[in-house]
């Protein structure tokens, strides 16, 4: 008596599970497609299941640099079953290797409003519109494809499902402590905002800057470069105690933070606490040895120590 439909291709995805847990990525790949051959030749209607299975073969053709194969595994997963996360993310990430920076920036996107915790998207929007800002200038946003509206019912049915499908032991995707993670709208609008303070800085507007700086921190206090663009006008404006402050968290953010550890080494000379200046100094040529600015500070720092 033959198998029934559902246990072959059970026992054929479960063995690609494996094969792909074992690093078996094209192995695994070809007991996707026999499974969903299975399914084809008989007729199968169990659109969740063809769809999971395109999505894991996506998965391994991404492992294997196959990122054209990916795409179009995960676009015939998301026709299946719309708005699923996996191979939503799936397709992002091979977009973004073949530099399709729009396309994946939509991805991203959309996984965020199904959950907009989970950091795989959250960081891949800050990439993407980092890349989008580099090549399509200020007015990226007006040449980007249309964001599709996901619908309430998919967000709460694909949020329960990705959720439960977390091998136990393994860390989440998402993380539950939303309060400590910025949305992905948050950090546009924080990221935006230091753009408007940057350009205050360069007409010379230090005040209106450190309210711009301050607005974006707001938004999102997890870019070390916003806490030292601050500090750089705290310098101008000779308030040297805050200049310290933010330079300090700018460094909790990113300890190779160059700029922060010249504004407060800056900063510290200002304050007449030459020996931090100095320590701070050293920090950095440390970090770039042949930066001639704190080559110069170093020299100036030391004949006052001396």
């Amino acid at each position: 008596m033959a198998p029934k439909l559902s246990d072959s291709v059970e026992r054929l995805r479960a063995a690609g599970n494996q094969s792909f847990r074992n690093g078996q990525f094209s192995e695994a790949a070809a007991l996707y497609s026999r499974a969903l051959r299975v399914m084809q030749e008989q007729g199968s209607v169990d659109y969740k299941e063809e769809s999971v299975l395109y999505s894991n073969r996506a998965a391994c053709h991404l492992k294997d640099g196959n990122c054209r194969d990916c795409i179009k595994d995960c676009t015939s997963a998301l026709a299946l079953a719309p708005f699923s996360m996996k191979p939503l993310l799936r397709r992002a990430s091979a977009y973004e290797a073949l530099e399709k920076y729009p396309l994946a920036y939509v991805d991203y996107k959309t996984v965020l409003q199904i959950d907009d915790s989970v950091m795989s998207a959250l960081e891949g929007v800050n990439r993407m519109t980092r890349a989008l800002m580099d090549s399509l200038g200020p007015e990226w946003r007006l040449k980007l494809p249309s964001i599709p509206l996901v619908p309430v019912s998919a967000q709460k049915r694909w949020d329960s499902e990705y959720h439960n499908e977390t091998p136990k032991g393994k860390p989440k995707e998402t993380t539950t402590a939303k309060s400590r993670v910025p949305s992905s709208g948050d950090v546009e609008r924080a990221r935006a905002l230091k753009e408007e303070g940057n350009e205050l800085v360069k007409k010379g507007n230090h005040k209106k800057a450190i309210e711009k700086y301050s607005e974006s921190l707001s938004y999102s206090n997890l870019e070390s470069a916003t806490y030292s663009n601050r500090a750089l006008c705290y310098l101008a404006l000779k308030q040297y105690k805050e200049a310290v402050k933010d330079c300090t968290e700018a460094l909790k953010l990113d300890g190779k933070n160059v700029k922060a550890f010249y504004r407060r080494a800056q900063a510290y000379k200002a304050l007449k606490d030459y020996k931090s200046s100095f320590a701070d100094i050293n920090s950095l040529l440390k970090i770039e040895p042949k930066n001639v600015p704190a080559q110069k500070l170093q020299q100036e720092v030391n004949q006052i120590l001396n």
